[in-house]
This record gives structure tokens, sequence and C-alpha cells, in this order.
């Protein structure tokens, strides 16, 4: 397993009128912990595009356990359980102050960007991630 933390602070503007942050945004802090958990692999989007490969969300999953507040600092986990095929998963826990406010997970293919067709991952990629599992 690979598993990667990001910190990130609630911003007002995503909070309700409750003072709650907006259930939607939960995907936003999923998608901040990917692109770190991708950029301190080495393999950014940059790269992939680069590459023209890219990776959308074909499936998205959230469990909300506990409501974040504006300010909170919140602890990203993104974690990666298998070396990836033509689709991944990468699965996420978000915390503030050690507790426990949302899981989830959101599963990726690897398309090419020009045939728009799945395709296999590149092999500098599953090299990282074989190296690092």
């Amino acid at each position: 397993m690979i598993q990667t933390q990001t910190e990130y602070r609630v911003l007002y503007a995503h909070t309700d009128k409750m003072g709650v942050v907006n259930n939607a945004r939960y995907f936003e802090y999923f998608e901040a912990g990917r692109n770190d958990f991708l950029r301190k692999l080495d393999y950014p989007y940059t790269i992939l595009e680069k590459e023209n490969i890219g990776l959308p969300v074909i499936e998205a999953y959230a469990k909300y356990i506990s409501g974040a507040k504006y300010d909170d600092l919140l602890t990203i986990k993104a974690s990666l359980i298998s070396i990836p095929t033509v689709r991944f998963k990468i699965n996420y826990e978000i915390t503030c102050n050690n507790v426990l406010i949302a899981e989830g997970y959101t599963v990726h293919s690897f398309v090419d960007f020009k045939k728009m067709k799945p395709v296999r991952p590149p092999e500098k990629f599953i090299e990282l991630i074989k190296s690092k599992i």
C-alpha cells in the first residue's frame, strides 16, 4: 500500500448556513489528496497529460461521518492498495484532530486523450508503484 497525507484548511466559502462543510466539497478534498498523491509519487497529472493520458473519475463514493467547519485543518489520506491496470482505485480518509470526518474512494481509468479510449497505464508509472508497494 502507498499512502500520502495532505493538509487542507477549510475555506469559509465551503460551508453552508449552518457552518458545516457542504457535502459536495468532500469530492474536491479527495481531488486535492489525489493530486498530492500523484505529485509525491513523482508522476503528477502534468506528466500524464504530456504522455497523452487522462485519468477521468469513473466512480466516486463518500461516507460522511462528522461535519467539518470553517477553518478546520483537515488531513486527507490517499492510499493505493493494488497495482493499477486499466482502472484503479484510490481510497481516502479525511480527519480533523484525529477524528474521522469522511471516507470514500474514486475509481479512475487511464484514457488516451486523442482516441478517448481506455489504455494501459504507462510502464514508468507502474514501475514507480511497484517500487513503493
